[in-house]
């Protein structure tokens, strides 16, 4: 039994592993391909990774219990699908031969994914444009009017302000109990001029006045414990040493 074990994990070895990218196994039906398809696809990669960049239909056949009118069909499907190519490359020899490639299978799973964190952002981007508007009607308790509601999407289409920022900049009116989009605008104009685009640029600009404000402070009390302190006359005491001379 220990022998036989042996040989089986050593065939196991011997067989070696592929990589299989979790991008395709959870979106291959997306892509268009069906079950059967996709372990064909498994399989010819496991080939290519094994060296063999085109394998004979009936060594492939064989591994998924198929005929190989059956393979060819699906080989069809997945040309016509845009997902696989058969190309004749030359090798180091110029000697011409075929090969399986995917690359149209990588490029559509790109775009599928581009498109998918393209939507994701819009969502978002849409969700805080709509926390704008709720926020600022919140703040000052009442609706925003028609002029106030051109306003502020003057702000985000034209101006491309960052939504983000504009919140910032609605937090500075509510705290100078400042409840209109003029005194937002001013701020946004100021920070327009500090070159602040981002949320995280008035952090760091706050950071910085912070720090500005800690020199001075400590600058003044360190002058201020100068200018207490009494003042010492300077004697020479050589000087008052000679004159007592002199009286003796």
């Amino acid at each position: 039994m220990g022998a036989e074990m042996d040989k089986i994990f050593q065939a196991y070895l011997h067989e070696g592993q592929m990589t299989v990218s979790n991008l395709i196994l959870h979106n291959y039906h997306s892509l268009g391909m069906n079950d059967s398809e996709f372990v064909l696809y498994l399989q010819i990669d496991s080939f290519i990774q094994k060296g063999d960049p085109f394998p004979a239909i009936e060594k492939i056949a064989g591994k998924m219990g198929k005929s190989t009118a059956e393979v060819y069909q699906m080989l069809h499907r997945l040309i016509e699908k845009k997902l696989m190519e058969i190309k004749t490359v030359s090798d180091h020899d110029g000697r011409k031969h075929d090969i399986y490639q995917f690359d149209l299978l990588f490029e559509k799973m790109l775009t599928k994914q581009h498109q998918k964190e393209e939507v994701q952002f819009n969502n978002k981007n849409e969700i805080n444009r709509d926390k704008v508007f709720s926020s600022i009607e919140v703040e000052f308790g009442r609706s925003l009017s028609p002029i106030e509601l051109e306003t502020i999407n003057l702000w985000l289409n034209d101006d491309h302000y960052d939504p983000a920022l504009i919140l910032l900049a609605l937090r500075e009116a509510v705290l100078n109990q400042a409840y209109s989009l003029k005194y937002i605008d001013r701020v946004l104009l100021n920070w327009e001029r500090q070159h602040i685009k981002t949320a995280q640029d008035v952090q760091r600009e706050k950071q910085k006045m912070r720090q500005r404000r800690q020199t001075e402070n400590a600058n003044n009390n360190q002058n201020k414990r100068s200018k207490d302190k009494p003042d010492i006359p300077l004697y020479h005491w050589s000087d008052t040493s000679s004159k007592n001379g002199d009286e003796k």
